[in-house]
């Protein structure tokens, strides 16, 4: 008889007795992770013992967790590649179940599983089609929802609470007031400086408040206002959603019977919505005030001079145009948001994806449709 033994300070370890063949492994003490952890020469050790089979004795086998079963997994593995046989009938209940579960290591020399094709190209194209035309129709049964809605609500018939809306236009308002200011004032400073390094060549200087203010008021107010509530509000709209959905909220609301649309979705479009123009128009003021400072450092324009060459510069047509666009840029932010929240996944990493898809479909979204409404304008001549 061949006797092999392994213990720890604390007492934990096993006796190991050959007999005919057959290796009875005695464990004893407690099996503790935390204590000492798992050493991994026993296998070694017990099957260089010659046995053709392996049997257990829990008698002296104290508390036990997960460093018990990383130990006999181990052990199985390395008794299977050896061919030795592993017996697990005195072994603890749930040990033995625990490992049931367990799958087996692969033997060494074994062929690694076959790798799975890629798909055909036009199947894989086939896909992808499938899943925009998805993405295309959830997107126009939102915005039908929303014409549909939205015209309720205007008559208070829609199933949406006032405080919601408030609550939202404050976050989309007031509280972006702060990242607004500092953006625009930086676009106009910039637009002023770029101005002023060629027209102060040409003596015409002045012209910076021309530069100024057409380009914050048509174009970069707008544009800037919403970029930054894009990647602000937008992303916030789809990452609440889909935190939502992940913690079945959304599921709850509609078990109560309650217009997920009008609870949730309505109140967040129409909040944005309604602040774009207000923060647009707050972005153009600033924006100037930004190429004000620039102008009289760098040009010595007086701010009465700077104001009354910007204001001979804009005209109505042109503050129209600008309000046509942050209204549109809003209720298309608010749009992705929404549908790329309603549309994520349940699991903590769809959160993610969902608030960053929403904010890159959201931009560039934004930047198309500023292209858009450029070429019209060129059209009408505006």
């Amino acid at each position: 008889m061949t006797t092999a033994v392994s213990a720890s300070p604390n007492g934990r370890g096993w006796d190991c007795s050959l007999d005919g063949g057959t290796c009875l492994i005695s464990l004893k003490g407690d099996w503790v992770g935390r204590t000492d952890g798992v050493d991994p020469k026993s296998p070694t050790q017990i099957l260089a013992t010659g046995a053709r089979a392996l049997s257990f004795d829990a008698g002296r086998l104290g508390h036990w967790d997960s460093a018990l079963i990383a130990f006999l997994f181990n052990l199985r593995a390395a008794a299977k590649n050896k061919g030795v046989g592993f017996d697990e009938a005195g072994l603890p209940a749930p040990a033995r179940h625990l490992l049931g579960l367990m799958a087996t290591a692969p033997a060494a020399g074994s062929a690694p599983p076959a790798a799975v094709p890629a798909a055909p190209l036009l199947d894989r194209l086939g896909t992808w089609t499938l899943e925009r035309g998805a993405e295309l129709g959830q997107g126009s049964a939102l915005i039908g929802s929303l014409v549909l809605r939205g015209g309720l609500s205007l008559r208070g018939k829609a199933a949406m609470r006032s405080g919601d809306l408030v609550e939202a236009m404050f976050d989309a308002g007031a509280a972006a007031l702060p990242i607004v200011t500092v953006v625009n004032v930086l676009v106009g400073g910039i637009l002023a400086f770029i101005g002023a390094t060629e027209l102060r060549t040409l003596g015409a200087g002045i012209y910076v408040a021309n530069l100024v203010a057409i380009g914050m008021v048509r174009e970069m107010a707008a544009l800037m206002t919403a970029i930054i509530m894009a990647g602000r509000t937008g992303g916030a709209y789809a990452a609440t959603i889909a935190a939502m959905r992940g913690g079945e909220e959304i599921d709850a609301v509609r078990v109560f019977g309650i217009p997920v649309f009008d609870y949730l979705v309505l109140p967040k479009i129409l909040a944005l919505t309604i602040m774009m123009p207000v923060l647009y128009l707050y972005g153009c003021a600033v924006g100037m005030l930004g190429g004000l400072v620039v102008g009289s450092a760098t040009l010595g324009i007086s701010p009465l001079s700077f104001f009354i060459q910007a204001r001979g510069a804009l005209s109505d047509t042109q503050l129209f145009f600008g309000l046509s666009k942050s209204l549109a840029f809003g209720a298309l932010i608010a749009i992705f948001g929404c549908q790329f929240g309603l549309r994520a996944g349940r699991g903590a990493a769809d959160v993610g994806k969902a608030a960053t898809s929403a904010v890159v479909a959201a931009i560039v979204g934004v930047i198309a449709l500023d292209a858009l409404f450029d070429v019209c304008a060129d059209i009408l001549r505006i």
